[in-house]
């Protein structure tokens, strides 16, 4: 052992020993590298999936708010037309949100979240950025309902705005059609004629867009034309509405 330590005469022999054993090492330590090659795989997988997780969750979030901008820019735009509408007014106007739908075939009303102590009143006009909605039918103190345009058994005094031929447009239990039953068939009336408020009444001002016309059919058998028209306002997708408050007599009383 001297010798060898000195002179290194079996580090030949070492070398064949430790070539021969060195496969044998492998073997005893591959369950070790195996072992560890596997928690590191799933260290691994187990952070990828957390990772994953995360970024999804922070994309749901982020879809989320997208939505909710999408939301508000469209509210804007709806507000920026009710607006730009009230600017043509002579009378002072009264935002309101809607609260609820009632459209069964045999009354259209809905719910707005104004009334008494906002001086909402029976009979006061209700219009969108397009065109005319309805009026006020019912009052509480914190919500009114309006009756739409095209209920059954509503009636508004208009006129053609091309010719001022005046009439009454009836709604007919659909959103999307109205129609005038006492203009004899001679009457001056086209397709695509805007029809505007005429004032008759007392109710609703003049002048103010309530639809065009859809067809006017004539039939030598009826004493009346059959006319449709197309409501300007959008009935079937109210959300907020402008009322039209009285008119102002010159000592600011309401002119009723």
């Amino acid at each position: 052992m001297t010798v060898d330590h000195r002179q290194g005469l079996l580090e030949p022999v070492r070398q064949v020993i430790s070539t021969a054993v060195h496969p044998i090492r492998l073997v005893a330590s591959l369950p070790t590298t195996l072992l560890d090659t596997a928690s590191t795989q799933l260290t691994s997988r187990r952070e990828l999936l957390a990772e994953n997780a995360r970024l999804q969750e922070k994309q749901t979030r982020v879809e989320a708010r997208l939505q909710r901008l999408d939301a508000l820019e469209a509210e804007n735009i709806r507000l920026r037309t009710l607006l730009d509408s009230s600017y043509d007014l002579e009378r002072p106007v009264l935002i309101a949100d809607l609260i609820e739908v009632d459209l069964d075939p045999f009354s259209h009303l809905i719910e707005i979240d104004k009334g008494l102590q906002d001086d909402v009143y029976v009979g006061q006009p209700v219009i969108d950025g397009n065109g005319v909605i309805g009026q006020v039918d019912r009052i509480a103190p914190l919500s009114a309902t309006v009756r739409l345009i095209s209920d059954p058994s509503h009636g508004l005094p208009v006129q053609v705005n091309r010719n001022g031929l005046r009439s009454v447009a009836f709604g007919t239990g659909r959103l999307d059609t109205l129609t005038i039953r006492t203009l004899p068939n001679n009457a001056d009336i086209r397709a695509d004629d805007l029809i505007v408020t005429s004032g008759l009444g007392g109710r609703f001002p003049s002048g103010y867009p309530v639809a065009r016309v859809k067809s006017a059919q004539t039939d030598p058998g009826e004493p009346f034309s059959r006319i449709e028209l197309e409501p300007l306002g959008a009935l079937d997708r109210i959300q907020e509405v402008l009322l039209i408050e009285r008119e102002q007599t010159p000592e600011g009383t309401a002119d009723e």
